[in-house]
């Protein structure tokens, strides 16, 4: 897609304002007119969800399928850091290794990768209890099972299930047994169907648009989520399967402004093309008022918004309102109500 740069920009819009390309004095007017831009450059960013710079179709997301918090230091050391947090279900236990088979399997993705000495909740076959355990691994198999190497290498027992009838998941266990040295309070492990706003090695989401079972706006049609969203991101309602650990999101980038704070004359910094016009016009627009010109700045504003309104009509010929940003309502889709 095509940019211009961001010296381009404030060299239009000191030009417009009469300056012969820049502004005199302090730099006081420089600053002022950078602010300027910021501000309506969010509110082009703003005008659709579906701007095709800052849209991503079908993306896969992890599913957070627990959430641990309540824990503090141990007398010792502290593994609170490790313990809370989001949890991912990797998939079902082989039974090969320490774990009972079938049972499920989570980790924590802050911590490190399935492989790599991360925390892992398990159900221990020797005892039939879950148990969280620090510094383990989980290998996986061609079967798509997992193995969890059960208190093998540097594995630390973190906690343990209490409960004398045992629970079939790790967010129905009532009393957990802490190792005191590493852990202090009391656990809540909450069950989530939580997509968060960020993940490693993607964009952040700004704002969810639509989340899929299947990777979607392909060939063949794929059942969509109902959800909300909140603080911690999206949360999906009447999950098609309790064991699925990814959805396909469609969703809006994070906003991020310029953060050029000098030299704006000669700046390099892209700025998106299809702003590049209503940002000049609307930041003129805007130093007008400063000025208590009114009538103009009226006037420069409605010249402005031609310009977004034009980006905003390609996008309508483009499809995307039609296509991408539009759900259509029926039984299936609307089950969870």
């Amino acid at each position: 897609m095509q940019t211009r740069t961001y010296k381009d920009l404030f060299r239009l819009i000191t030009s417009m304002i009469g300056t012969g390309g820049e502004l005199p004095g302090s730099g006081t007017e420089d600053t002022q007119v950078a602010d300027f831009i910021n501000r309506r450059f969010q509110q082009a960013f703003d005008e659709s969800p579906v701007w095709p710079r800052y849209f991503v179709s079908s993306e896969a997301r992890d599913i957070i399928s627990l959430n641990i918090s309540g824990l503090g230091a141990g007398s010792s050391t502290d593994s609170s850091s490790v313990t809370n947090g989001n949890y991912i279900l990797i998939g079902q236990d082989k039974g090969d290794s320490g774990a009972v088979a079938g049972s499920n399997v989570y980790y924590n993705p802050a911590v490190a990768a399935p492989d790599a000495n991360t925390t892992v909740i398990y159900k221990r076959s020797s005892t039939n209890r879950w148990e969280i355990e620090g510094n383990g691994n989980i290998g996986t198999n061609a079967d798509g099972t997992v193995s969890v190497q059960a208190g093998q290498g540097t594995a630390v027992t973190l906690l343990v299930e209490a409960d004398s009838v045992k629970k079939d998941n790790p967010y129905e266990v009532v009393t957990w047994t802490l190792t005191t040295a590493k852990l202090s309070g009391t656990p809540e492990v909450d069950n989530e169907q939580l997509i968060p706003y960020a993940q490693t090695g993607k964009d952040t989401i700004g704002d969810f648009n639509r989340i899929h079972r299947k990777r979607a706006f392909q060939n063949n049609s794929s059942m969509e989520y109902d959800f909300f969203v909140d603080f911690n991101g999206a949360n999906i309602l009447n999950i098609a399967n309790s064991t699925d650990n990814e959805a396909f999101v469609s969703y809006k980038k994070q906003f991020t402004p310029f953060t050029v704070t000098s030299d704006y004359y000669n700046s390099t910094v892209e700025v998106p093309g299809e702003f590049f016009n209503y940002i000049a016009h609307a930041v003129y627009a805007d130093f007008l008022r400063v000025q208590n010109r009114q009538q103009e700045a009226i006037a420069e504003e409605q010249v402005a918004q031609t310009y977004l309104n034009l980006e905003l009509e390609k996008i309508d010929i483009r499809s995307n309102n039609n296509t991408i940003n539009k759900r259509f309502s029926t039984y299936v889709n609307r089950q969870s109500r």
